[in-house]
């Protein structure tokens, strides 16, 4: 369950901070009271969980050099600032210094909440962009995200690291929703770029001009960006939805590489989401342009040729959203599990990310199946049964592993409980972990 966002109360008055800290604690926040900017200071970091509260006229250090202190620790750090009744001035001049907003005493005490609620969601969004900005600058943590021990997989975490340590462009295409951005940070995160920056565009939301001016200038006075491939310069520029591309932009991309130095000065990765029967990428694009930034080359297998990684993965999903949600993940049954395998999936993983946010949800309203579910999912879903099938042996061998998996994470690895609850004896239970290739290390706290 998400953790109470945290507010930090900084007034020299103990009345006041005893006042706003039990009105706030009854909406749920988790208060913590400073008679000080001095003594508030030592606590507030800039990776500091929730947003401040603070009074302008305090001994000492006031209000203000404590805000110019906090700014510059951290400018994306809420603070609400509560002045005395005609100190607008000094509120402006708070707003200009970086102040969130600021309360005039008296105050209704539902402004406050109200604005600590505004400030709080912009800090959980500041937060949750920080620690997705380090996850995809990680190739480790990436790394993590493409799971499973199916063929297809392996094959590609194999491809990310292979392709991410070489230097030539790189074409990547599949399916909607199989995670091919994921995959362009994965190459950008696991390679010698991985201290550049990483531009991404997407080629589709431009029109002609503005693509142009986008990737190449000039820009207007008043733009604050620089032209992409001057912004990813010795970096990676991604190019979302490549194939549409206008026939004047790729001559002009075509005559940039032409241009540049060897090996390549910036590292093109180009997506494609083309998607049609009779037509490909490689007829969307002019030939030598194609063969520029198809130089090297990876495919996303879709979820459905993965096996049992949609299962290890959807019971992953499911955890995640029933901790994120505050309640019990939904138990699988083997006739579940066998519908999630043979299910076609043709929104891949992004549909199966839904799929388990609805299971969790229902569940929570103790209503629902995950059958139900999915047979109202997607029309293409009503047809469960592939045409490719499986035997019988390789459900329950898929399901098996499923359980095991998920009660030696929920037991955090420990051997007597899992024999407990799934009533197993010692050496029957090491001997399907040695068959499903997994190890007790990797559950442990």
């Amino acid at each position: 369950m998400a953790k109470a966002m945290k507010i930090a109360i900084v007034d020299d008055e103990q009345d006041m901070r005893q006042s706003i800290s039990q009105w706030l604690a009854l909406s749920g926040y988790d208060t913590q009271s400073f008679a000080s900017a001095e003594e508030a200071l030592k606590e507030l970091g800039p990776e500091y969980p929730g947003i401040v509260i603070s009074d302008i006229k305090m001994p000492g250090m006031d209000g203000m050099q404590f805000l110019k202190k906090l700014m510059g620790a951290d400018s994306g750090l809420p603070v609400i600032m509560i002045t005395g009744h005609g100190d607008v001035p000094m509120a402006v001049e708070a707003m200009r210094v970086g102040a969130y907003d600021f309360l005039e005493k008296p105050f209704n005490p539902d402004r406050m909440t109200e604005l600590a609620k505004k400030a709080a969601n912009a800090r959980r969004l500041t937060l949750d962009n920080r620690a997705l900005r380090r996850e995809l600058s990680d190739g480790g943590q990436l790394m993590k995200k493409f799971i499973g021990s199916s063929p297809v997989m392996e094959r590609l975490r194999e491809d990310i690291l292979d392709l991410g340590q070489a230097d030539g462009h790189v074409l990547i295409d599949g399916e909607t929703g199989t995670g091919k951005t994921l995959l362009a940070h994965a190459l950008h995160a696991v390679g010698a770029r991985a201290g550049k920056k990483f531009v991404l565009v997407s080629c589709s939301a431009l029109d002609e001009n503005a693509l142009s001016k986008r990737l190449f200038g000039p820009m207007m006075p008043e733009d604050s960006q620089l032209p992409a491939l001057e912004e990813a310069r010795g970096g990676t520029l991604v190019l979302e939805d490549v194939e549409t591309l206008p026939d004047a932009v790729q001559a002009q991309l075509l005559s940039h590489l032409n241009t540049e130095g060897t090996p390549a000065e910036t590292r093109i990765v180009a997506i494609s989401n083309l998607q049609e029967q009779d037509r490909t990428v490689e007829d969307a694009l002019r030939s030598d342009l194609f063969y520029r930034l198809a130089a090297l080359r990876v495919t996303v297998p879709p979820l459905r040729q993965r096996g049992e990684d949609i299962l290890t993965l959807f019971t992953r999903l499911v955890d995640e959203f029933a901790d994120e949600y505050g309640c019990d993940a939904p138990k699988v049954s083997a006739q579940e599990a066998a519908q999630l395998l043979q299910a076609p999936w043709p929104g891949n993983v992004r549909q199966l990310i839904n799929t388990a946010e609805q299971a969790v949800l229902q569940a929570r309203r103790g209503a629902g199946s995950i059958t139900s579910l999915m047979m109202s999912d997607h029309d293409d879903m009503q047809a469960v049964m592939t045409t490719e099938g499986k035997p019988l042996k390789e459900y329950v061998e898929a399901f098996e592993r499923m359980l095991i998996d998920n009660t030696m994470r929920r037991h955090k690895g420990s051997i007597a409980a899992v024999m407990d609850e799934l009533c197993l004896p010692r050496r029957t239970l090491n001997e399907k972990m040695a068959k499903y290739g997994l190890q007790r290390s990797e559950y442990l706290s």
